[in-house]
């Protein structure tokens, strides 16, 4: 999973399929003018137009951004942000990409790769790690170490700051469980610690969505339980993730969140209503489960939003549910939102 952060210099509106509509990312930001003076990103490696975002998409959709950026660490990552600020350039910060659909435009601003990697080991079963860690790594890791509460990551794509930024989760178990603090950069460029009981989450949902001061989740603290049996879950829910989903073909994990309140997920309401490997283009509904879309050759952007919005409408004349999008779509140019709107 990516962060799907953004800056908006003066605004900036990513589409949310979810909700038919713009989201407006509204940081604001307060740099001084001394931060300004002094800033350090001259050092940093800006690529100019030429980085495809389809290469950055677990959806392999995507045209060429303006600037690209991959940090390092946290020093870097605080550099770039601040590089955009001064030159007012909208950003997006991703991990592995697996919950962004790009346009096949590609994207006005800079796309700011997080590489922040590090795992540290405080004391058993509390573990630190960058933000950029890819999640199903920390989550072979730690049960192999014997400690449960993060046995479902070994099959979550993304990082660790997408998981906690989207609350991923799965086979009963999701990341807030497991979460002890989340370092964070606010858009003044100033650092903070956030205890678990400071945070509310929810069902794919994280108090970090709505934190309009956020620029980027840096690091994740987790405090886990010792369990003799953690490996052998972590193994079995490899093995189920292995013949239930499509497994290597170029996909973004769910699409949809699983209705609540209604008791049956959205792979069977997408089943039911006879759209397992229904095509649009290039974007095809997996026959292998139903709430993966993927992209089967030659898939571009419109193909996908044009498929999410058929079993949207599908399943809801069907069955009247309407189906919640767990991706976002990024928008090309800030000024072509409107009619891209769907």
């Amino acid at each position: 999973m990516s962060i799907p952060l953004c800056y908006k210099p003066p605004g900036l509106l990513l589409h949310s399929p979810r909700t038919r509509g713009p989201l407006l990312c509204n940081h604001s930001s307060s740099f001084s003018k001394q931060e300004q003076t002094h800033n350090n990103w001259t050092g940093l490696k800006f690529i100019r137009g030429k980085k495809l975002l389809k290469d950055l998409s677990t959806w392999g959709i995507g045209g060429p951004c303006n600037y690209f950026i991959q940090v390092l660490d946290q020093t870097q990552l605080v550099s770039a942000i601040r590089f955009c600020h001064e030159h007012s350039i909208r950003f997006v910060i991703i991990g592995k990409g697996s919950n962004c659909l790009f346009d096949d435009l590609g994207f006005d601003g800079c796309v700011i790769l997080n590489r922040i990697e590090f795992l540290e080991k405080e004391k058993p079963g509390l573990y630190r790690v960058g933000s950029g860690f890819r999640f199903n790594r920390l989550g072979v890791h730690c049960s192999n170490e014997g400690f449960t509460g993060l046995e479902f990551a070994g099959g979550i794509p993304g990082t660790v700051g997408g998981a906690t930024y989207m609350n991923a989760g799965a086979n009963g178990q999701e990341t807030a469980d497991a979460i002890h603090s989340v370092d964070i950069i606010t858009m003044d460029g100033r650092l903070h610690r956030l205890n678990r009981t400071d945070l509310n989450f929810g069902y794919r949902s994280s108090p970090f969505q709505d934190m309009q001061e956020l620029a980027a989740i840096t690091a994740v603290k987790f405090k886990l339980q010792p369990s003799g049996s953690a490996k052998r879950r972590q193994y079995e829910y490899m093995e189920r993730r292995r013949i239930s989903q499509p497994v290597g073909e170029q996909s973004a994990g769910s699409v949809f969140r699983n209705p609540l309140d209604v008791g049956v997920a959205a792979a069977e309401l997408i089943e039911k209503a006879g759209l397992k490997g229904f095509r649009v283009g290039g974007a095809m509904v997996s026959k292998m489960h139903a709430n993966f879309f993927i992209n089967c050759g030659g898939s571009t952007s419109q193909d996908m939003l044009d498929l999410l919005d058929l079993v949207k409408e599908k399943v809801d004349q069907k069955f009247t549910v309407q189906l919640k999008e767990e991706i976002l779509y990024v928008h090309s140019h800030r000024n072509d939102v409107k009619s891209k709107q769907r």
